[in-house]
């Protein structure tokens, strides 16, 4: 029969979508169907559910529909399934009759405030499904509409719940509820349900798909791996940074697939008592399979199943009845495990083969696009004002994980909150504002990046006096590679993976290390070169192999080496062996670091001699940039960034402050500001004792004479020239 219906494919919605009730189409569908942006349309799956409908960012394949799990759940499908689409008409609701969830409480008028914003405009039809997660973690659902068939709430619509846990059963006398029909109970059988979906997470799409793969189709459909006549996957390892999105993945996919999700953690398993672990184990897995379809999931399974060591041990013993319960159970049914851990290199490898677990996929720090669809998710429900601009947020929050761009936007709510109590604010016109997630970048910290001095500098080659040579190379080597990478690979051209900044202290080298970070707007990884020296062997290059490791999770990024002439000193020189396997360690990372072109290293020494040659090959620190000391044009620019935001009188002759500088370097013209900067306080608070001279702040005004005071205290750390 044609009914102008189409036949798209199901695909998880975009996150902001989550529990709207909405249905996003390619063009070319919206076009086959003949609807427009705004009117509803029916998806026909194993059931009918009635959404309205929005267009779809461009990209989106032509025959996909984008529906949030809710909606999927009203249709009986799941994603990748086929569903046939067409429009149909929906008519203003004299009443919509729902149903409650167990656990909502008496307050009627409360929740039925919160379920008309919820359904506001929204098509309906018997049996969907309506989340109000402010009310309620389970859907209310509709159980009648007047009239029948598809209908949207309108002002005049009359709003009737009925049934709700906790309360007594309604009846006939209620004064604005009607009796609770008899209807069947939301779709889905009574396996428990982890309640999070595909769109409670972002930025790992392409980490979902890989998952999905390996899980969805044994436990969905394992008759094709009967037919093709090859085991179905056993399990997958998911492993990457904390709070990266590994538990919230598993849980994704077990409620998505209807499974039953058994979440084991090591203190559950480990017993004092002899064979007690292991049988704690083995009564996990025949739960699983009594229940299945079912996901075991070992949470950190470093934990559960380290490294077996010589002599054995509790450990050991549950390791081997974990391989046997993984390995070749003819009995095993529809039970899939994954593990996941922040420690890969720490599991047994007798687990990390084909057959126990067959795929190992790492669950990474998610770059700006990533960020910003997690921001999505936890400021779908967040009221903002229009300041906040979260792709500018998603852009500075480098090395975040989700579990601290959640922590950014609770910390924001809770700033908000503070504000609106001390100002009175009602709570229904409380806002986030952007400060107040200034205010949340300043407490929450990357954890990604939590072990090392990580930072986003925020001052670019604006603070920088001077050094205009520098500047340039800098952004060449730098700045460009990490914003014009398309450009370098259709000139098939490698930038370089290292510079080396060398010249006199107090020149600017860290300066300018921060300047570029700051102008690359990328993580900046600062390393003190004697940090990484421990006295015990072995320790010092773990050192340096976890700090290249970890920034290469948060790249973009640049690694920043102060001194690095305390570690990485000429080896024929050096009479340290502790030295020397740094030294290696270093090369054998730079040479890693060309692979990558989201990585740069700088290193900055006032000892270029010292370094050790192989260092300074290409391939490494192949890009050598001198920072001299200032000249005077150069000083007259420095005195200019340092006195830009302080109060001095016409008298002051900079041009004259530069001249008499030489050997002057920009840490000491620095010393001189500030040293004059102290005079001209000084002189207010000798003016005025005691707490008055805060009253006359507007008189602090640096002079001619402070700053001739100021060059007589401050001496010059370099020769003239």
């Amino acid at each position: 029969m044609n009914d102008g219906a189409v036949e798209l494919t199901v695909r998880s919605a975009e996150k902001r979508d989550a529990g709207r009730g909405i249905a996003r189409l390619p063009e070319a569908a919206r076009k086959r169907l003949g609807v427009l942006s705004g009117d509803a349309v029916t998806i026909a799956g194993e059931r009918e559910t009635v959404v309205k409908l929005w267009p779809a960012r461009a990209g989106v394949s032509g025959d996909a529909i984008l529906i949030d799990a809710g909606t999927r759940s009203d249709a009986g499908v799941a994603v990748g399934d086929t569903v046939r689409v067409h429009r149909v008409s929906v008519a203003d609701a004299d009443s919509i009759t729902l149903s409650t969830p167990s656990g909502v409480g008496a307050d009627r008028e409360s929740v039925r405030r919160e379920l008309r914003r919820a359904i506001d405009g929204r098509p309906l039809r018997d049996g969907d499904q309506v989340r109000v997660d402010s009310v309620a973690t389970d859907p209310f659902v509709v159980v009648g509409t007047r009239p029948d068939g598809a209908v949207r709430s309108a002002d005049g619509t009359d709003l009737r719940l009925v049934g709700g846990g906790g309360s007594r059963p309604s009846t006939a006398a209620d004064t604005d509820d009607e009796p609770t029909p008899s209807t069947p109970a939301p779709s889905g059988d009574a396996r428990p349900a982890t309640g999070v979906t595909y769109e409670d997470i972002g930025g790992l799409d392409d980490e979902l798909d890989l998952v999905r793969e390996m899980i969805e189709l044994p436990l969905a459909e394992p008759e094709l791996f009967t037919r093709l006549g090859v085991d179905p996957p056993k399990g997958v390892l998911l492993y990457g940074p904390p709070g990266t999105g590994k538990t919230l993945i598993a849980k994704a996919v077990a409620n998505e697939v209807d499974a039953t999700f058994i979440s084991v953690s090591g203190p559950e398993v480990v017993s004092k008592y002899k064979g007690d672990s292991e049988e704690r184990l083995r009564s996990v897995f025949e739960r699983a399979r009594e229940e299945a379809p079912s996901i075991v999931f070992f949470d950190e399974i470093d934990s559960v199943a380290p490294k077996r060591e010589d002599g054995g041990g509790m450990e050991d013993r549950i390791v081997g009845q974990l391989l046997s319960l993984m390995d070749g159970l003819e009995a095993r049914g529809e039970v899939i495990v994954i593990g996941a851990t922040n420690r890969v290199d720490d599991l047994d490898p007798a687990l990390r083969r084909g057959g126990r677990f067959d795929r190992e996929i790492e669950i990474g720090v998610p770059g700006v696009a990533g960020r910003r669809e997690i921001l999505d998710v936890h400021t779908r429900r967040v009221p903002m004002t229009d300041d906040v601009a979260l792709d500018r947020l998603a852009a500075r929050t480098h090395g975040f994980v989700g579990a601290d761009l959640e922590s950014l936007v609770t910390e924001a709510a809770m700033s908000a909150l503070r504000r609106a109590k001390r100002e009175g604010t009602p709570t229904a016109e409380i806002r986030v504002t952007r400060d107040d997630f200034e205010t949340a970048m300043a407490s929450v910290d990357p954890s990604a990046m939590r072990e090392y001095v990580s930072e986003a500098p925020t001052e670019g080659f604006e603070s920088v006096g001077g050094l205009a040579e520098a500047k340039a190379t800098l952004e060449r080597a730098v700045t460009w590679p990490l914003t014009y990478g398309p450009l370098f690979e259709a000139a098939d051209a490698d930038p370089p993976s290292g510079v080396l900044l060398y010249g006199p202290p107090g020149t600017g080298k860290t300066l300018l290390a921060r300047a570029v970070a700051a102008e690359s707007e990328v993580n900046f990884v600062r390393v003190q070169g004697p940090e990484l020296l421990d006295r015990y062997v072995g320790e010092s290059e773990k050192a340096v192999r976890e700090v290249f490791d970890r920034a290469r999770q948060t790249a973009p990024a640049i690694v920043f080496f102060d001194e690095i002439d305390a570690v990485a000193t000429d080896r024929d020189r050096a009479s340290n062996e502790v030295t020397e396997r740094v030294v290696s360690q270093l090369l054998t990372e730079f040479d890693a670091v060309a692979d990558n072109p989201n990585l740069i290293v700088l290193a900055a020494t006032n000892r270029k001699d010292a370094l050790d040659p192989a260092l300074l090959r290409a391939g490494r620190l192949e890009s050598h940039v001198e920072v001299p000391a200032p000249d005077e044009a150069a000083r007259r620019a420095i005195l200019d960034v340092h006195t830009r935001e302080k109060p001095h009188n016409d008298a002051v002759d900079l041009d004259d402050v530069a001249a008499r500088t030489a050997g002057y370097s920009g840490a000491d013209l620095t010393a001189v500001c500030r040293e004059a900067a102290m005079l001209a306080v000084r002189a207010v608070a000798d003016a005025y004792p005691g707490p008055e001279a805060n009253d006359h702040a507007d008189e602090v005004s640096l002079t001619a004479a402070h700053f001739e005071a100021a060059l007589e205290t401050v001496e010059p750390s370099l020769a003239e020239r």
